[in-house]
């Protein structure tokens, strides 16, 4: 098939096709493993996911009922009908080798109903999707709204700062927070897949909820507990626990972390060394996954970077404009005129996903001209950087971008 970035009625067609394969999977997949579900209930759900997944696969790739719940195990590019490109869903699975969903396969999901939300708004045919459906993004949107409708910049910036730096805590210290009544409303009960016998244990990296489940190793019951996302885990959120059988604390089991990155990566990498203790989930929240995934996961480094830039001397504003774009980082460079940088921030599982939505908006649609991720999705540079380069972007890591920065400024970086 053309490439999706030069020919939007293909794109329309692949991106709905990805979605309610992916969807319905995801359902099927949450249907399969969620505990506390009647026999009738499971089944309803598989079915009603089935159905979709037909309608997605069309009358020329039928996929009987048993064959659906079988590849539900396997690959998610497997359920796609012939003529699909895989994309990034090529060795993605649903269901991981604990029983549970992935991680990966949430953001997916979350990705591919923000791409289809924008092109809602832009008035594209994103076909019959519905609002319930696109939720997340909606909900997302909605808390956005509410901050701005607080009227000031200084208001906005405050709230969605607690967002990013308290996503679940003790329900009497969230409602210290910043935050309008509508948002606070988006914390909700401590995840079930993040709870061991009323216990939960937070991220040292972003601080939500860690998910927890229980293998079988030589016989004996061990626990795990890691961040929801995966690059989280791979950075050290990621620890073994003695379970327990009564109401007693699980205790984390310190595990060899990561060796830091040295050089200019060094300076954004947060610290996994200390281990995080066990919380009661009675009397504590956490914020909806989509929320967190989306303004708390991307916000750290956003946060890290304003940070960074201000302690290097820079003037650097945060959301200008309530939320135009992430960042504007302003340099006076002697003898030369200002140098304005307009920063909008992304950490996107899929990068294709990504690069459609920069296409579908034409670049950024605050005006931002570069676009930064993570160091540790250095590897979407590439395909970004040539996407980008069609509105005039460009695309670049965190730590790139400030080192670049701060040179220009005559600064140390590191």
């Amino acid at each position: 098939m053309t490439s999706p970035t030069h020919n939007d009625a293909q794109t329309l067609d692949e991106v709905r096709v990805r979605y309610l394969v992916t969807r319905a999977a995801l359902r099927a997949a949450k249907a399969m493993t969620s505990p506390g579900l009647k026999p009738e209930q499971r089944l309803a759900t598989l079915m009603e996911c089935h159905g979709t997944m037909l309608a997605a696969r069309g009358p020329s790739s039928p996929l009987p009922f048993a064959e659906f719940r079988k590849a539900l195990r396997g690959e998610l590019a497997g359920l796609l009908p012939d003529g699909v490109s895989a994309l990034d869903l090529g060795g993605l699975l649903v269901v991981d080798p604990d029983g549970q969903v992935t991680e990966d396969a949430f953001d997916l999901d979350l990705e591919q109903r923000i791409l289809l939300h924008t092109l809602r708004k832009l008035d594209k045919d994103a076909g019959a999707i519905s609002d319930r459906e696109l939720q997340s993004e909606i909900e997302q949107e909605t808390a956005y709204a509410l901050l701005r409708k607080q009227g000031t910049q200084n208001a906005y910036e405050a709230g969605r700062s607690d967002l990013i730096r308290h996503p679940a805590g003790p329900v009497d210290q969230l409602r210290k927070l910043k935050l309008p009544m509508g948002v606070v409303d988006f914390y909700e009960e401590i995840p079930y897949g993040s709870v061991h016998h009323g216990w939960w244990f937070p991220c040292p990296v972003c601080r939500w909820p860690m998910r927890l489940t229980l293998r079988k190793n030589a016989g004996n019951i061990v626990g795990s507990a890691r961040c929801w996302h995966t690059p989280h885990a791979d950075m050290g959120a990621a620890y073994l626990f003695r379970p327990t059988s009564d109401e007693k604390a699980p205790e984390l089991l310190p595990e060899p972390s990561p060796a830091r990155p040295s050089g200019r990566e060094a300076v954004l990498y947060p610290d996994t060394e200390t281990l995080p203790e066990a919380l009661p989930t009675a009397g504590h929240k956490a914020l909806a996954r989509g929320i967190w995934r989306y303004t708390t996961v991307p916000g750290l480094p956003e946060l890290a970077l304003f940070d960074r830039l201000k302690e290097c001397g820079l003037k650097v504003d945060l959301w200008p404009g309530l939320d135009a774009y992430d960042l504007l980082v302003e340099l006076a460079p002697k003898r030369r005129k200002k140098v304005s940088f307009r920063v909008d921030v992304k950490d996107y599982t899929s990068v294709t996903t990504l690069a459609k939505l920069i296409h579908a908006q034409e670049g950024d649609k605050g005006g931002a001209e570069w676009l930064v991720v993570p160091d540790y999705r250095a590897r979407q540079v590439p395909l970004l950087s040539g996407v980008c380069e069609r509105y005039g972007m460009r695309a670049v890591t965190a730590s790139e971008f400030g080192e670049l920065v701060c040179n220009q400024a005559g600064v140390s970086w590191t």
